[in-house]
This record gives C-alpha cells, sequence and structure tokens, in this order.
C-alpha cells in the first residue's frame, strides 16, 4: 500500500486528525531510509507551528505512582481546556528489544479522553531509555494543536537527564515512609528538579508525606544556597483525591513565566536544539562508521587488544586509518 505524501501527513496533523497524527510518528520511528527521509520533510515543514506548548518531563522512583498522577495530572489539565499529550517511554528488553508499552492499559481515564493522545514508545537502544524520536514526537504533537507535553521518563539511568533535555519543566515524584527519604535517588536528579511532589499524600499517609516534604526542602537548601532564581518547591500531593494537583500546575505556570519574562526560555530552548543536533550527528556517524569497512578492522583490533599485541591507542589509530577516503 502506498504511503500518503508529505503535503497529506502535514495537512492532516495541522487539522488535528488523529488517525494521520498517529500514523506521521509511525512514520517518525520507522528506520527504513526512504521513511526517515520522508519523515525529515514532514518535520521541517511543521516546525513553525510547534514550540508554544508547556513541555513538562516527570521522572520518579519505582513505586512513586508516575503513571497514576499523570492520568490525574493530564485529566486535570483537559478540563482546564488543555489538550494534552503524553508520551511515555517504556523499558526495552536488553535481550529482545522488546517493549511492556503498556501505558495505555495503565492510563484508562485519560486514553478515552478526546482532548488527551498517549503515546507509548519503547526506548530501544538509546541511551538511558529515551526514545531516540521523543523530541520530533513532541513537535509533531504540538504542532497537532497539543498544548501540554508530558513526558514519563523510565525512572532509571541517564534517561532523566535526556528527558530534562527536551522538557521546559521536570518534576521529580517522590514518595514517603520509605526509611531515609533521600535514599534510592541520586543527587543529580534532585539537581535537574524543578520541583519535587510528594506523591500519595492521602489517608494515614498525609502525616508522612509532609515530614517527607520538609526532608526533601532541607536538602534543596543545602545544594542551591541563597541566590538562586528559582528555588525548586517541595510540595505534596495524591493522585486518587486530585489534592495538590492545581498546585503543581501554578508552580508550572509561574516557572514559565519567570523564564519567558527573563528571555532564559527562548536561550533553553536554542540550547536544547544545538544539543539535540548534536546527538543526531553523534548517532549518525556511529551507525555510518558499523556499516563502514573499519568495523571489520575495529572487530580485529579487538583480539590484539586482548591478547595483547598492541595497546588500545594503536588499535585505534589502525581504525581511523581506515575511515580516510571513506564516503559518508
Amino acid at each position: 500500500m502506498k504511503k500518503p505524501d508529505a503535503q497529506t501527513y502535514i495537512r492532516g496533523i495541522l487539522q488535528g486528525d488523529r488517525r494521520l497524527l498517529a500514523k506521521t510518528i509511525t512514520l517518525v520511528e520507522s528506520a527504513l531510509p526512504a521513511d526517515q527521509v520522508l519523515a525529515r520533510n514532514i518535520l521541517d515543514e511543521l516546525m513553525p507551528f510547534a514550540g508554544k506548548a508547556l513541555r513538562v518531563g516527570i521522572t520518579g522512583l519505582p513505586g512513586a505512582g508516575k503513571s497514576t498522577f499523570i492520568e490525574s495530572f493530564g485529566t486535570m489539565l483537559t478540563q482546564k481546556g488543555y489538550r494534552v499529550a503524553v508520551l511515555a517511554v517504556d523499558p526495552s528488553s536488553p535481550k529482545t528489544g522488546g517493549s511492556i508499552l503498556a501505558d495505555k492499559t495503565r492510563m484508562e481515564k485519560l486514553s478515552v479522553n478526546e482532548k488527551a493522545f498517549i503515546r507509548p514508545s519503547p526506548s530501544g537502544k538509546t541511551l538511558g531509555g529515551v526514545a531516540r524520536k521523543t523530541r520530533e514526537t513532541m513537535l509533531i504533537c504540538e504542532a497537532a494543536g497539543f498544548d501540554a507535553m508530558l513526558i514519563e521518563t523510565v525512572g532509571v539511568g541517564q534517561s532523566e537527564v535526556a528527558v530534562a533535555s527536551m522538557v521546559d519543566f521536570f518534576l521529580v515524584l517522590m514518595i514517603a515512609g520509605g526509611g531515609d527519604e533521600l535514599q534510592g535517588i541520586k543527587k543529580g536528579v534532585l539537581e535537574l528538579a524543578d520541583a519535587v511532589a510528594v506523591n500519595k499524600a492521602d489517608g494515614d499517609n498525609k502525616t508522612k508525606a509532609e515530614i517527607a516534604k520538609k526532608e526533601y526542602e532541607r536538602a534543596f537548601h543545602l545544594m542551591t544556597g541563597p541566590g538562586h532564581e528559582w528555588r525548586p518547591p517541595v510540595v505534596t500531593c495524591s493522585s486518587l483525591t486530585m489534592e495538590g494537583l492545581e498546585n503543581i500546575l501554578n508552580i508550572i505556570l509561574e516557572h514559565r513565566q519567570k523564564l519567558t519574562e527573563s528571555g532564559r526560555l527562548q536561550l533553553k530552548r536554542k540550547g536544547q536544539a544545538r544539543e539535540w543536533l548534536k546527538f543526531l550527528v553523534k548517532e549518525g556517524v556511529q551507525e555510518w562508521f558499523y556499516g563502514s569497512p573499519a568495523a571489520g578492522e575495529l572487530e580485529q583490533s579487538f583480539r590484539e587488544v586482548e591478547e595483547g599485541r598492541i595497546t588500545p591507542a594503536t588499535a585505534a589509530a589502525k581504525v581511523l586509518e581506515c575511515l580516510k577516503g571513506q564516503k559518508f
């Protein structure tokens, strides 16, 4: 079956056609060279219509209730008139490359909400478990009229860093009652946070959540010190009762307003675009390398290094020498 041309995809997206939206994202995720060319043409045409949405990254330790939070928070946003796109990056199996892709079943209410669109993406081989095409998917959804992007990370490794590099606001979800409240979460993740929300602050857990909140506030005070323009607030919330969710939205909007007024939002997005380009070039060079004759030389060099016949420095020089005269 013949694929539609670029203009058909573009018109469909701009008109909010959900079927063509899903087809375009599938096209972007395709590894076929012809699909990649078509996808790039579509994205170039859509760029002027993207960039106006709230971009929120959400991470948290296992058990923090990310999916339930996103469903409740996304539902609240739709009630306030937002059109919400949830880009949920699922962990892929390191052995099979398979992906769980279960977010639609975990977000039953949001998945049938006409003002919401959920797109789970397999993380594949990309560093940190972040889907290679999440950025492009975000732009497509923005061009389709979605004005709030919620990007869920797998919550492990470097995925938080990668997601933080493509959003305007990064929210870290935590829970109370696990002993040392800072145990199990890296300082680096807290340094990325624009806010921390202690989730599941309901019922008998409410008091514990307040105690955890104070612990995180002390941690941020030690990390940031005085003079920071934005001191990440720590709040409590409940995805079940919806308590505290509107407060989180207000914090996100206040943060965006401050970034916009200072000009830092534009600077931040320009920096993100540069990093995106660098990442794609690096990935493209790597793919090209492993398809070139130098890849065979690399395998031979592995054996020579393992057997102690040459040093890794000499082996690397030999491999790189093979690249001279190769066409990209």
